[in-house]
């Protein structure tokens, strides 16, 4: 295979994997007007662990699974799917699509810390201004104010919301880093099971407690449709489709793919859920995507 056409083909599987996440965050919202955050993490996990169950075998020529592997997957999971899903959704209902979608635009600061801190790389002066300027526009965001289709401005931001929000950024972070270690030594397609078994795991106590007093008759078509497009895309596409792409980019520059994220996010939450955009989003936004600019844009590493 050409090199340059592996290389292509893994920013593509990047590219194509944080279009489909910002996708699914925007349209999170309509889920969490109906189903409990729970309960709907565990219908997540449990309709993609079904559709994964072919994925879970270890492939020709696969190495068993380390300890070190093992406490990888579980470490990816509880982070990157567990606890990412609940920041997040939980996030998406106080606050907004598009407020996810800015808050998100920080990932690849985030990252750059994390490998600061957990792997020893240094943090240049441009990659400083990056993190400066994603703090800048978290900041901006929490402070604007955005009125309805009426004019009306509707209440500030819950802090509460945003700062869930922000977990869920280092969640992601984290996920990238800890994926680029485990895509050494495990297939794409089986940490994508593996890690959503986890997930099923963590989440099933309380997906069930939400269950039991849960009204599943009131649940229209459209919500199931949409629910298992977010369970495929979520736990199943876009892990694959990413693992794929670490498989060849190193994590850094991965994280510049992640600028799809809160664009998707955005725009879900404009186009479709007609959500208002004002002139402090933009601000914020354009901020946060000078951020990861300058957050990423000095690292010239080689790939492949």
């Amino acid at each position: 295979m050409n090199p340059s056409t592996s290389l292509w083909g893994a920013y593509a599987c990047l590219a194509g994997s944080m279009a489909l996440v910002g996708s699914y965050v925007g349209l999170s919202k309509w889920l969490v007007a109906v189903l409990p955050v729970f309960l709907l993490a565990w219908l997540r996990f449990g309709i993609a662990a079904l559709a994964m169950l072919g994925w879970l075998k270890r492939a020709p020529g696969e190495a068993p699974l380390s300890r070190h592997d093992r406490w990888l997957l579980f470490w990816e999971s509880f982070l990157g799917n567990f606890l990412f899903s609940i920041c997040m959704l939980f996030g998406v209902a106080a606050t907004s699509a598009v407020a996810a979608g800015v808050v998100m635009a920080g990932i690849p600061a985030a990252v750059a810390v994390l490998s600061w801190w957990g792997l020893g790389e240094r943090i240049r002066p441009r990659v400083a201004w990056g993190i400066a300027c994603a703090v800048a526009g978290m900041a901006l965001l929490a402070a604007s104010r955005s009125g309805d289709a009426t004019g009306t401005p509707a209440a500030p931001l819950s802090p509460w919301g945003l700062a869930l929000l922000f977990g869920a950024v280092l969640c992601e972070a984290s996920y990238v880093v800890i994926g680029k270690k485990l895509t050494g030594n495990v297939s794409p397609r089986r940490i994508s099971a593996l890690i959503n078994l986890w997930g099923l795991v963590l989440v099933t106590p309380l997906g069930l407690w939400q269950a039991l007093s849960f009204n599943f008759a009131a649940v229209t078509p459209a919500i199931w449709g949409l629910l298992v497009f977010y369970a495929l895309a979520a736990s199943m596409v876009t892990v694959w489709l990413w693992m794929r792409g670490l498989q060849r980019v190193p994590a850094p520059q991965a994280g510049v793919f992640t600028v799809l994220l809160p664009l998707s996010a955005a725009a879900i939450g404009v186009l479709v859920l007609g959500e208002p955009f004002s002139s402090g989003h933009a601000v914020a936004l354009g901020l946060a995507l000078l951020g990861l600019v300058l957050a990423t844009s000095n690292k010239s590493e080689r790939t492949g």
